[in-house]
């Protein structure tokens, strides 16, 4: 990438914008392309790679890397609707806050559904129907329209409201209905702890994010923006104490393995770098108290060094962290279409990369180095898309904008 002076990040006349928060967020967005890049591109990829006992390091930590971005872009959605206290009041928060999550829902249904499948009329493996995945767009709508309710509580309330979700979920393991994406025997009120699909004439969703955790971390992140109101040397401050203990505690409840999360490690034969992987392979569909331990601790402490980091590259992922739903749009499509070019130069039909990745043909797909260069690629030609859309967000205070 060329140099970014002046940029966007720096030229903002949003004064609220905090660097560090546009930073993670940016740096969450670029490695969950990476995710997406290996799902539509690799050879025999799979959703979830870290199942298999026979990965490789690399590919396990290509994907394990890939979990720190949810966690991340949900409770800085959070952060950010707590900011917002400062401007708006309440009545005004809860109207733009039940606006915004419905507006991400029809988002997740109609616009990002059809970039994962390109078939917005149906596909055949599932006899016509259009596949509708609820991944994170869907979770931070519904935990949207949650917090536009909470939110009248008032930040202390939602703090340890999600608090005492994310510490008591894992309660729930033993006792709530288990099931997979395509289970459809669940009771619709399931799909708050448990993976789910419903049929709903034309549609069938697929409920790939369990609800009820991702509400406990928006409304912690919500809670917590007090942090970012105090002075530059108090909030990286206390950000670095916060995150410490949360990596420690996340080791000290890993290791006893007797709560946190319902996946158990285990000492492999194979020697100490497997019996690592086993350690850190943690549950995300839902997050465990030990996944978000393990994601937002490290999350914390580099936030609380963003500030002092200089160079191109922060202002890179700044501008991406500024218009992270332009983004995460865009980045959909452009993975998509790059996988159908590279499935025509070897050798298949077009049509069978008009479905999600699951259903692509047999024999397609690079290995993890190609994967590597090829998500290079896409942020490269992201980057000055975005770098526009945020110099316009930057410029003009429109209301339709706040909705990009």
């Amino acid at each position: 990438m060329q140099s970014v002076n002046p940029s966007p990040a720096s030229a903002d006349r949003r004064v609220y914008r905090l660097t560090s928060i546009d930073m993670l967020r940016g740096l969450a967005l670029v490695i969950m392309a990476l995710d997406h890049v290996r799902d539509f591109t690799m050879a025999g990829s799979v959703q979830d790679p870290m199942a298999s006992p026979d990965i490789s390091p690399t590919l396990f930590f290509t994907r394990w890397i890939t979990h720190f971005c949810a966690p991340v872009f949900v409770l800085l959605a959070g952060t950010s609707a707590g900011l917002m206290t400062r401007r708006k009041s309440p009545s005004e928060l809860g109207s733009f806050l039940l606006k915004r999550g419905l507006w991400l829902i029809l988002v997740e249904w109609f616009v990002i559904s059809t970039a994962f499948t390109f078939a917005p009329l149906g596909l055949a493996p599932l006899h016509g129907l259009v596949l509708v995945p609820m991944g994170v767009i869907w979770a931070i709508g519904a935990s949207m329209v949650a917090l536009a309710g909470a939110q009248f509580l008032g930040r202390n309330a939602c703090f340890w409201i999600g608090a005492a979700i994310l510490l008591g979920h894992n309660l729930l393991d033993p006792v709530w209905p288990a099931g997979s994406l395509f289970s459809q025997g669940l009771p619709l009120w399931a799909l708050l702890h448990a993976q789910l699909s419903r049929v709903a004439g034309p549609f069938m969703f697929l409920f790939a994010y369990p609800l009820l955790p991702w509400i406990g971390v928006l409304l912690l992140g919500f809670g917590a923006a007090g942090a970012f109101e105090l002075s530059p040397g108090r909030r990286d401050g206390l950000l670095l104490r916060v995150g410490l203990a949360l990596t420690a505690a996340f080791v000290v409840l890993r290791a006893f393995d007797l709560y946190g999360d319902p996946r158990h490690w285990q000492v492999q034969p194979h020697g100490a770098v497997a019996t690592v992987l086993s350690f850190l392979n943690t549950t995300k569909y839902p997050p465990s108290l030990s996944f978000l331990l393990m994601t937002l601790g490290p999350a914390a402490i580099l936030c609380a060094y963003a500030d002092r980091l200089q160079g191109w590259w922060k202002d890179a992922l700044v501008t991406f962290g500024r218009v992270p739903f332009a983004f995460y749009v865009l980045h959909l499509y452009l993975i998509h279409a790059l996988s159908l070019v590279l499935g025509r130069l070897q050798g298949f039909p077009a049509r069978d990369f008009l479905a999600i990745f699951s259903f692509y043909p047999k024999g397609y797909g690079v290995g993890l180095g190609l994967v590597y260069l090829l998500w290079t690629g896409v942020i490269a030609v992201l980057y000055p898309v975005c770098r526009s859309v945020a110099a316009v967000k930057a410029r003009r205070s429109d209301w339709w904008l706040s909705y990009l």
